[in-house]
């Protein structure tokens, strides 16, 4: 049933304020926030106007509510009623529920109690599973470390770090207990840096190893060099020889020589560098190990390259060398076989440290060199090095170009070696002929520089037409080009020829040809000496060819290349000046000893009485014993060329003295007599020439004059004067045909003092024949046409 409430009218007053409080009671119904209002209120100072709208709502909330109630109010009653007996119910229902719980926890208790054991037993065995699994972990790691331990101890060091990586990758963060894994962890970096040092131990004692070993390797690897050297000289003199006898025009079967040189590399271990590198790459620290080998390499290296002050760098050069060799055939090695520990930069950085010592150390000590020999050594020695290292890769043409450098001064030590050697033979020799009584004695001094004179075998004893300083000086030569290829070959250059040719032209012109010179003008040396330095010149000046041969033969030259014309030696050229020199100075010397002969032409009665026919002065008798003696000498001695101007030096000076005899100041006046007898001495003179020139063999160099052609202006001046008619001279046809060699100064000199009578008191009134009266006027009419002439 509803129940419906009496309806009332809302006072005016409501209706009055009915827009405020209506939209209040909307914002209120809308549950709306009602602090803006609020606010607004009392910033507008009218909070009791809000008050009281407030007020209003409430009081029309309490009018709804109380309509509301009297409007249901018997639907409330009968709703408490439906209640009541719902209560009833919930009682019943409770009591009920109350007496099955009580039967349930009879029954369930039991049940329980067992549900909790099994609890129990479920989680004792999850305790159990997990302590096995944790057990099998720390067991298993357990033996992995003791593993590691093992290895450790063994020096299985690969094996162990690969464990302890292991146990790091797969084990170490499944370890459940805490203490262990802490124990584990702080002991595996423990172990790695263990390992690292035993493995950096054994690298270093490698270190002490392979650098206590490097002059070994060097000395070896530089052995194999010189056997290859030695294998290569040894073709190449056989294919020289191949070549020579091919030029001689025999038949020769060429056959190639194949020789496997023994190229096996120097054995040393480096299996502790691999080691290092490998351990230091497993474990992590590749790099650092790189850098700690580079740097202890390069710390071993400069202390390799300093030079003991203790020491003669000449004694300490090869231990030096091989030390250096052999730490560079260990790098390149350890480059070529150790991975990515070397780079080639860094092996470049080392040998360009090395090279720029290297040569400083020559420079200063090639500098410092005062021996020849001594600087051959080390620049044979530092071409070895070069030729190792060259095997091996490394650059070494700085190391050439400081030998190249040096060539001039090893060559003027090499030449004021000769120089002091060829100036004591000089000294030492007596200038005679070489008396060579044994055959080897044969060979060593005269076949072995083509000295020879004949094809024919020699008697013993034979006398050489060289004195003993030839040969000794020939050795000299040879020797030096033997030390100038040597020092030349395996340098920068493989075409040096030309250089060996220069320095011996050098050797022969500045110090061989120099030596005689000085030996020629400045020496005591009496005719026969002189002669023979001469003929020594001589025979030195056809070795040159020789020499340029040998030469040319160490080189590898073509012989036809110094066949060529214009190819020879400069050399020759000066040693056949010098050779003319050695004449002048030889003819100097004998025309000083022949004038002492003529001088006694001035002990000659000029206006003697005596006229007999074949009358001779008494000074030609001894002239021609020593123009015997010397042309016997000279024919020993001097080739024909040599002796063929020898004896017209000779002749001539003699001709010469005999005009000069008439010239003389001193001589105011000779006879007939004196004429007829100085033309007795010329035919002696001639007839010695004539005898000589043909015995000597002089005739075969068909020459436009002999001996006695030299003496033609004396006997022209003999015949003049002793002709009938020697007015005749002033005929142009006459003169030239039997006076040509006369002067007209000369014999107008001499024919003044041509008297032809008798000095001897009251001459004049002596009685004459014709023939002297006629001669007499034929004189006196040359004179006064000689004296009209001039």
């Amino acid at each position: 049933m509803m129940l419906h409430a009496p309806s009332r009218r809302r006072p005016a007053a409501e209706h009055a304020d009915g827009g405020v409080d209506g939209v209040l009671a909307t914002s209120i119904g809308n549950g709306e926030d009602l602090g803006p209002a609020v606010r607004h209120a009392f910033e507008g100072g009218k909070p009791d106007a809000l008050l009281h709208q407030l007020r209003n709502i409430v009081k029309k909330k309490e009018v709804e509510i109380e309509e509301l109630c009297k409007l249901h109010y018997e639907d409330f009653i009968v709703a408490v009623d439906e209640l009541r007996g719902v209560l009833v119910d919930a009682e019943e229902l409770k009591s009920m529920l109350s007496a099955e719980n009580y039967r349930l926890q009879e029954v369930a208790s039991a049940l329980l109690v067992r549900l909790e054991e099994l609890l129990e037993l479920y989680r004792i065995k999850k305790n159990v599973t997990e302590a096995l699994r944790t057990l099998k972990v720390c067991v298993q790691v357990s033996k992995l470390c003791l593993t590691c331990n093992t290895h450790i101890t063994n020096g299985r060091f690969h094996h162990a770090v690969k464990i302890l990586d292991l146990i790091e990758r797969d084990y170490i963060q499944y370890t459940p207990f805490k203490a262990f894994r802490k124990v584990i962890e702080k002991q595996i970096p423990a172990l790695k840096l263990h390992i690292e040092k035993k493995v950096c131990s054994e690298f270093n004692n490698w270190l002490v190893h392979i650098r206590s070993a490097a002059k070994e390797i060097g000395q070896l690897a530089i052995g194999q060099a010189a056997a290859a050297r030695q294998q290569e000289e040894e073709k190449r003199a056989r294919r020289r020889d191949v070549v020579e006898s091919s030029s001689a025009g025999g038949e020769f079967l060429y056959t190639l020589d194949i020789e496997h040189l023994d190229e096996d590399l120097v054995e040393f271990d480096l299996t502790p560098v691999y080691r290092a590198h490998h351990m230091h790459t497993c474990l992590g620290i590749e790099e650092k190990f790189r850098e700690y080998y580079y740097k202890n390499r390069l710390m071993q290296l400069n202390l390799d390259l300093q030079i003991s002050s203790s020491q003669a760098f000449l004694e300490s050069h090869q231990p030096f060398f091989a030390q250096i060799a052999g730490f560079f055939i260990v790098e390149d090695r350890v480059l070529r076989t150790a991975g990515e520990l070397l780079s080639e930069g860094q092996v470049e950085t080392l040998w360009e440290t090395a090279t720029a010592k290297m040569t400083a150390v020559l420079d200063n000590q090639f500098n410092r060199a005062d021996t020849a020999s001594h600087l051959l050594l080390i620049k044979d020695f530092v071409t070895l090095l070069g030729a190792t290292l060259a095997r091996h890769g490394y650059k070494v043409a700085p190391l050439l170009e400081v030998l190249d450098s040096s060539r001039d001064k090893y060559h003027e030590l090499l030449l004021s070696e000769c120089r002091k050697q060829i100036g004591d033979i000089l000294a030492n020799d007596t200038f005679e002929q070489m008396v060579i009584k044994k055959e080897y004695e044969y060979n060593m001094n005269v076949l072995a520089f083509r000295l020879e004179t004949s094809d024919s075998a020699p008697t013993f004893p034979f006398i050489a037409p060289f004195s003993t300083s030839v040969p000794d000086c020939c050795r000299i030569v040879r020797s030096f080009i033997e030390d100038s290829v040597n020092y030349l070959s395996y340098g920068g250059h493989i075409n040096f020829y030309d250089v060996v040719k220069k320095y011996l032209d050098k050797l022969i012109i500045q110090v061989l040809n120099a030596a005689l010179l000085n030996m020629i003008y400045t020496a005591n040396v009496d005719v026969s000496q002189a002669m023979q330095v001469a003929a020594n010149i001589a025979v030195l000046e056809k070795t040159c060819d020789l020499f340029l041969f040998q030469a040319a033969k160490l080189c590898s030259v073509p012989l036809r290349l110094v066949e060529r014309p214009n190819a020879g030696l400069t050399a020759k050229s000066v040693l056949k000046a010098s050779q003319n020199s050695a004449y002048n100075a030889l003819l100097n010397l004998i025309d000083s000893k022949l004038d002492e002969y003529l001088a006694r032409m001035g002990g000659i009665n000029w206006t003697t009485d005596d006229a007999t026919e074949n009358a001779t002065n008494d000074y030609v008798h001894e002239l021609v014993a020593y123009l015997d003696f010397l042309i016997s000498t000279a024919e020993q001695i001097l080739p024909l060329e040599a002796l063929y101007k020898l004896g017209v030096g000779v002749m001539t000076h003699i001709s010469d003295s005999v005009v000069a005899a008439f010239l003389n100041e001193s001589l105011k006046r000779f006879n007939l007599n004196a004429v007829t007898c100085i033309g007795n001495d010329l035919k002696v003179l001639e007839a010695f020439a004539d005898e000589r020139f043909q015995s000597a063999g002089l005739g075969d160099l068909k020459k436009d004059s002999s001996f006695r052609d030299c003496l033609i202006e004396a006997r022209q001046l003999v015949n003049l004067l002793l002709s009938n008619q020697p007015e005749n001279f002033m005929n142009p046809v006459i003169r030239e045909k039997n006076y040509g060699a006369l002067d007209y100064k000369k014999v107008a000199t001499i024919c003044e003092k041509f008297k032809d009578a008798p000095d001897r008191l009251f001459g004049s009134l002596s009685s004459r024949n014709t023939k002297q009266d006629a001669r007499k006027k034929s004189m006196d009419m040359l004179k006064k046409r000689l004296k009209d002439f001039s």
